[in-house]
């Protein structure tokens, strides 16, 4: 039998909230979305002015850092044709639902992903700066 550890609503909201700060001081309107070790949704927030769009690929970006374990901004890296390790195309698998674009990354407890974070709205970098603000929040937290 398995023993898993899986971020909890209280834990979430310490994520969304150190995303929302560094959203904040960058002036960028987020979607942030916080899923489990599976890519399942638990918690997710658009700030004031959020854009639409940017629902859907939170999550997305989320779903794939945590289910494959890396950031996506490393998938976007891989899928440049040539790339030793090419990985062009694996956006387009499973209905569209991996993403390339930085902003999502998998959170770590004790060595284990339990969770991911998907950031969108601003640019890639400021995504992904935005996600890693939550990700050190439940490290500062939780550690």
């Amino acid at each position: 039998m398995l023993t898993i550890n899986r971020l909890n609503q209280t834990e979430a909201k310490t994520i969304i909230d150190g995303a929302v700060n560094k959203a904040k001081t960058l002036g960028v309107p987020m979607c942030i979305a916080v899923v489990d070790e599976s890519g399942n949704l638990i918690a997710f927030e658009r700030m004031d002015g959020g854009k639409v769009h940017s629902i859907t690929i939170s999550q997305d970006k989320a779903f794939t850092a945590a289910s494959a374990r890396k950031g996506t901004h490393e998938f976007n890296k891989a899928c440049i044709p040539g790339h030793k390790n090419n990985l062009f195309g694996i956006h387009t698998a499973l209905g569209g639902r991996m993403c390339i674009v930085g902003g999502g990354l998998p959170i770590t407890f004790n060595g284990n992903v339990v969770g991911g974070i998907g950031v969108s709205s601003g640019s890639p970098e400021q995504d992904l700066g935005c996600a890693q603000a939550g990700v050190d929040s439940f490290s500062n937290v939780y550690g």
